[in-house]
């Protein structure tokens, strides 16, 4: 992983968007910093667009889409993106499954939280389940005491065994059923709300990122950058950011944001 002083200045200049976590990427002890939130706003200011990609729940996206100074958002793990269209005061909501099979993933997601819960000590179901449509989040340390690495690596594989795809990220196990994630519906958006073919144009836009759950998009994106929290992942990980920031959470997002800025 390189510093951020060596980000090219040719890419500064081109670039079209960024894509960026959430949680311990943007935040910092599950807080969203006024630092932080303003480094979105003045990326969004420089004409460059912003949108996060998140585990988080569709309630949760629902605001994020509306209120903050984004392009859209995209939730739980790829199961849909958000857009609100200011100018026709209107949601645009694009699902990957139809209500019928995010409602039957619900329900052997369901099955599968009983065994889980009695099998794995001291975990619980996330708190802001109730706001979402697709998957199931069991929490290992947000609201919980953090559980050790074995734990959480027995919730993934017992999702993995009911047939289930499971993902960990710095808070919570995600899992569902459905063959999609995070970089496919991250293509759709860029396709539907940008009007790019995301796969042929993937060096001009920028993702950032935190832990495990992020791999695939490090791996695709040719200019990515985990923020320093990233290094207590790197013995788990095969794909690592191109960079790195030299602080961790919030703070490290912000280095990463004034590296864009003025270059337009």
């Amino acid at each position: 992983m390189k510093p951020l002083d060596q980000i090219p200045d040719t890419l500064r200049r081109s670039l079209r968007a960024i894509f960026s976590d959430i949680d311990d990427t943007i935040t910092t002890d599950g807080m969203l910093s006024a630092e932080a939130y303003s480094a979105i706003e003045n990326i969004s200011k420089q004409g460059i667009e912003f949108i996060p990609i998140t585990g988080r729940p569709a309630g949760w996206c629902d605001m994020i889409a509306r209120f903050w100074p984004v392009k859209g958002v995209i939730g739980e793990n790829g199961a849909f993106f958000f857009s609100y269209d200011h100018k026709n005061k209107k949601m645009i909501r694009r699902y990957i499954q139809n209500e019928t099979e995010r409602l039957e993933g619900l329900k052997k997601l369901g099955k599968i939280k009983q065994k889980i819960l009695q099998e794995v000590e001291g975990c619980a179901v996330s708190s802001d389940q109730f706001s979402r449509i697709s998957d199931l989040a069991i929490d290992f340390c947000e609201d919980v005491p953090e559980l050790p690495i074995e734990a959480v690596k027995k919730i993934k594989e017992i999702f993995v065994e009911s047939g289930a795809t499971a993902k960990i990220s710095s808070i919570h196990v995600n899992a569902w059923f459905g063959d999609y994630n995070k970089l496919e519906m991250t293509r759709i958006f860029t396709k539907e709300v940008l009007g790019i073919d995301l796969d042929y144009n993937k060096d001009e836009f920028f993702f950032c990122g935190d832990s495990p759950n992020d791999e695939p998009l490090f791996q695709y994106f040719p200019n990515s950058c985990g923020v320093a929290n990233i290094r207590n992942f790197i013995s788990e990980m095969r794909n690592l950011p191109t960079y790195v920031s030299y602080s961790k959470g919030g703070k490290g997002f912000v280095e990463i944001c004034e590296k864009f800025l003025d270059f337009k």
